[in-house]
């Protein structure tokens, strides 16, 4: 099996100088768009309410994930409190807005790791990660030291700064971020934050840079790559057209992209009439329909 990336660099050292980069980065964090500026490591918290250790809600070999991830045994997947969106209609709203979870430091993260590789989980999935960066990075590193050997994911909202993800090159083997919206003002109105589109294109372009297209070895099981998700909302809200011929026409035709119809009305989408019913069946299919009109050539619907 091919090496992930972080085994080369904890070998030449280059690891360890990336941990130290980011853990000092907690001290004025500009991890995230937000940009906070805050000094987590003296207990100031910004917008996503998390100090100097990731706040961990659960960890587990995952059967629910795409089959290239998931596999015979499972994605070893490591769910992280709080976020840096405020999705009106999040399903997962007790761990992301209320941080259901307890803190844990890096070598009790580590362990975890090392924990999910010895179940013959076929990844490390890191679920919202982008505001822990530092204390990820850093049980990575631990977790190569005691012999962490798999495949890195970094599955994300898509509301991720390119600085921050320059420092991950090497590090994440594949990356999985949504892209959520086209449009900033209906972004802001339904994720509550500015610039959403705008930031994850931005964010996408550089993951691809990165990890080019999704690659599988010869069990179908994928180890380094891009894989994009996108969630159908009703009416259209999410301009899943536009989506997609930005996937095709400025990152690749080839990209994986899973098209997904898990839509229900959750946390606050009763608050807004647009949301406050699922979608339809002839909706999913015109976005399914509006992705290989754009030349998209590895898409998978989930329905």
């Amino acid at each position: 099996m091919k090496k992930p990336g972080y085994v080369k660099l904890m070998q030449n050292g280059q690891l360890e100088g990336r941990v130290l980069r980011l853990k000092s980065m907690l001290k004025d964090c500009v991890l995230c768009p937000h940009q906070c500026r805050v000094d987590r490591t003296r207990g100031r918290r910004g917008y996503c309410r998390t100090l100097d250790k990731a706040v961990v809600s659960g960890a587990e070999a995952h059967f629910g994930e795409e089959k290239e991830l998931v596999g015979a045994h499972g994605s070893g997947t490591i769910f992280f409190s709080f976020c840096n969106l405020a999705c009106v209609f999040c399903q997962n709203y007790r761990i992301s807005h209320c941080g259901i979870g307890r803190e844990v430091a890096v070598e009790e993260l580590a362990d975890m790791m090392i924990g999910l590789q010895a179940r013959k989980c076929h990844n490390i999935n890191l679920v919202s990660p982008g505001h822990v960066v530092p204390q990820v990075v850093e049980a990575v590193f631990l977790a190569a030291k005691k012999g962490l050997t798999i495949p890195i994911v970094y599955n994300t909202n898509g509301y991720d700064l390119t600085d921050t993800l320059k420092l991950l090159e090497g590090i994440v083997d594949i990356y999985m971020p949504d892209i959520k919206f086209s449009d900033d003002e209906n972004a802001q109105k339904y994720l509550g934050v500015k610039n959403y589109y705008s930031i994850a294109k931005n964010a996408v372009k550089e993951m691809y840079r990165q990890v080019g297209d999704l690659l599988t070895d010869e069990r179908g099981i994928a180890y380094r790559g891009l894989l994009v998700r996108h969630l159908v909302m009703p009416g259209n809200i999410a301009g899943t057209g536009e989506i997609m011929r930005f996937i095709a026409e400025e990152i690749s035709k080839g990209t994986y992209v899973n098209i997904m119809a898990q839509y229900y009305p959750a946390h606050r989408a009763y608050e807004f009439e647009e949301l406050k019913r699922g979608i339809t069946n002839h909706e999913f299919s015109k976005a399914v329909q509006t992705a290989r009109a754009a030349g998209l050539n590895n898409i998978k619907a989930f329905d």
